[in-house]
């Protein structure tokens, strides 16, 4: 069997609403949100007492980020909320935009930080914002 498609990829965040609407305004679909708990859950994550709240949003094609805030066991910050993106492990995500520079205006003017923006020849123009909790994105705009 093999791989038939990313389903989605997992934030753990403190302030649940703050990164929830962060992603909304950048253009995800609010899917749901729960509160899990019980042996069963913590069992599939390898954690005793579990009890979190889930929040799954997705682009317009279909493609997921779960925000979890965890309630028990509380959760563990592994170095600083502002680490540099050449930081080990999973540093950004990067979502194809239409209209950069509007996007990048309105993500900032909702409190984002702009990293830095390049265009790469003649095929894309990027840009990398840190939104709540130090939780870094990519954008990229397709050129001609």
């Amino acid at each position: 069997m093999t791989v038939k498609r990313m389903d989605n990829v997992l934030i753990v965040v403190d302030d649940l609403e703050a990164v929830k609407a962060f992603f909304i305004e950048l253009g995800l679909e609010l899917e749901g949100q729960a509160t899990v708990e019980g042996p069963s859950v913590g069992s599939l994550i390898g954690l005793g007492d579990v009890r979190a709240t889930l929040v799954m949003l997705r682009t317009p094609d279909g493609q997921g980020i779960e925000l979890d805030k965890f309630h028990t066991p509380n959760a563990i910050r592994f170095g600083p909320v502002d680490a540099p993106v050449n930081a080990l492990g999973l540093r950004r995500v990067m979502f194809a935009v239409d209209g950069l520079d509007a996007v990048v205006a309105r993500m900032l003017a909702r409190g984002a930080e702009l990293i830095g923006q390049m265009q790469y020849e003649t095929s894309y123009r990027l840009a990398y914002i840190r939104g709540p909790e130090g939780i870094i994105v990519g954008l990229a705009e397709q050129l001609g």
